[in-house]
């Protein structure tokens, strides 16, 4: 039985809406053209019943806002009735291309703001929604995830908040670390890896890749993100390396003790294509030094895979480094803000997330299982056989 089918002979929790905060509007209207799209083609008895009401709808976006005073305050306010709805609430955290002003000076938005901002727009559903899911793909203060000494807990002391307010799920992104769901262990929590989407861009955008492996290693940049290239070496049948961080622990630069070598374990490099794969880039400069310890081991092309592309520092090291044919294309989503800038150039490749994100919430509006959305591996299977690569 096809998913369209199933979908149909299943009632939808409620009616679907979409609230697409200003920092995810690009994202939030692909996302709305699919759901349109695809309940157009779905014809059913079914349809036309009282369960199926406003099933098909010519979008499914809810306005929303979130005005600011003089002094920077805000509120969040809501255009239209949300009673009895599926919500589904997206925010880019990440967005600073965004700007309040504040007693007259412009400031950027940072994800304090966007959260804050996330936050009133839940209190201005004032509980009417059947149900609340969250989809914020680069999740709130991920990085402050554990504590290792006397510090904030900000990313579990978020999720609580959130579920305080009525939340029943939050549906995030390759989290920096998936065990920070044990802040509200009796809610839902999901991190999504969009592994399948790094291979389908790699493939559509680089006709002779070959994912065998006698031709391709997997990197894995540090400890961290050892789980992520394990799973993309295991799934293409290819070998796996891993660089790990050698620090000075006397010493703190700029908050952290800074890195004295990259030191690998692994197999021998030489003549191999390399995929460093890990769920950011921030700064770059670390995955830029794991580019030059694999080159400097007589790797082939060097292909960078990260979940976000923040490029905090800007792009000219990494404009340098392609130049210098360190890196051959680093490949990022485009679940978060992307600078015009960034899309203009001929090493950035963007994997496109806005189908698998309309696919999810569909299958949650049906409440089905994302079971195969978490495990991609038939779809990695299914989209190699299509190139005619080697698993």
């Amino acid at each position: 039985m096809s998913q369209q089918i199933e979908f149909l002979e299943s009632i939808p929790v409620g009616k679907l809406g979409i609230i697409a905060l200003k920092s995810c509007t690009e994202m939030g209207q692909k996302v709305n053209d699919h759901l349109v799209n695809w309940r157009d083609q779905r014809d059913n008895e079914h349809t036309s019943t009282i369960a199926f009401s406003g099933y098909q709808r010519d979008h499914f976006l809810i306005k929303s806002n979130c005005p600011r005073f003089g002094t920077g305050e805000g509120k969040g306010v809501i255009g239209e009735s949300v009673r009895g709805y599926d919500l589904y609430i997206m925010v880019d955290v990440t967005n600073y291309s965004l700007e309040y002003k504040v007693c007259g000076h412009m400031n950027h938005m940072s994800p304090d703001d966007h959260f804050q901002d996330l936050k009133r727009v839940i209190a201005a559903v004032g509980g009417k929604a059947r149900r609340i899911t969250v989809i914020m793909p680069y999740l709130y203060e991920s990085r402050q995830h554990k504590r290792t000494t006397r510090e904030s807990l900000d990313c579990a002391l978020a999720l609580e908040e959130l579920y305080n307010m009525g939340v029943e799920s939050i549906i995030t992104f390759d989290a920096h670390d998936p065990r920070v769901q044990n802040a509200i262990p009796l809610k839902t929590f999901e991190t999504i890896k969009p592994t399948y989407q790094f291979i389908k861009a790699l493939l559509k955008n680089v006709p002779d890749i070959q994912f065998r492996p006698d031709k391709m290693m997997m990197i894995s940049p540090d400890e961290g993100a050892m789980e992520r290239a394990i799973y993309f070496a295991n799934v293409l049948g290819l070998d796996m390396g891993l660089f790990y961080k050698r620090r000075d622990f006397t010493k703190i630069v700029n908050g952290r003790n800074p890195i004295v070598a990259h030191e690998y374990l692994g197999s021998d490099l030489e003549g191999k294509d390399c995929i460093i794969i890990d769920d950011m880039i921030s700064s770059g400069d670390s995955m830029l030094e794991v580019a030059q310890e694999t080159r400097r081991r007589g790797a082939g092309r060097i292909f960078v895979c990260s979940t976000f592309g923040l490029f905090t520092e800007g792009l000219d090291r990494f404009d340098k480094a392609y130049e210098e044919g360190l890196i051959y294309r680093v490949v990022t989503t485009n679940l978060i803000y992307q600078t015009p800038e960034l899309l203009k150039r001929e090493w950035y490749i963007s994997a496109d997330m806005s189908k698998y994100m309309a696919l999810i919430i569909d299958t949650l509006n049906h409440d089905h299982s994302i079971s195969e959305f978490l495990d991609p591996t038939d779809r990695i299977h299914k989209i190699m056989e299509k190139y005619n690569q080697t698993t």
